[in-house]
């Protein structure tokens, strides 16, 4: 398993118990591909992705944010 599958699967875990539902991403997926991802459930995600992932992002750093794919990105960076 790749680190960017492990990461995925992670965030999956993460978006089901915020968003309520069952959840696939890949690196592609965008807010408005996943129902009910609306600006204050990214707050929620964020904090909840901080909690599980173990890191702090900057607010720049998820302002710009395009797919979840740049996501995966910055928490592989954070692990390193």
């Amino acid at each position: 398993m790749t680190a960017t599958t492990e990461i995925l699967r992670r965030l999956e875990e993460v978006f089901e118990d915020v968003l309520e539902e069952a959840v696939s991403l890949t690196t592609e997926t965008t807010a408005d591909q996943v129902e009910g991802w609306d600006s204050i459930k990214t707050v929620e995600l964020i904090v909840a992705i901080e909690r599980a992932f173990g890191v702090r992002f900057k607010l720049g750093e998820i302002a710009n944010l395009e797919n979840v794919g740049q996501l995966v990105e910055r928490l592989s960076a954070a692990a390193d």
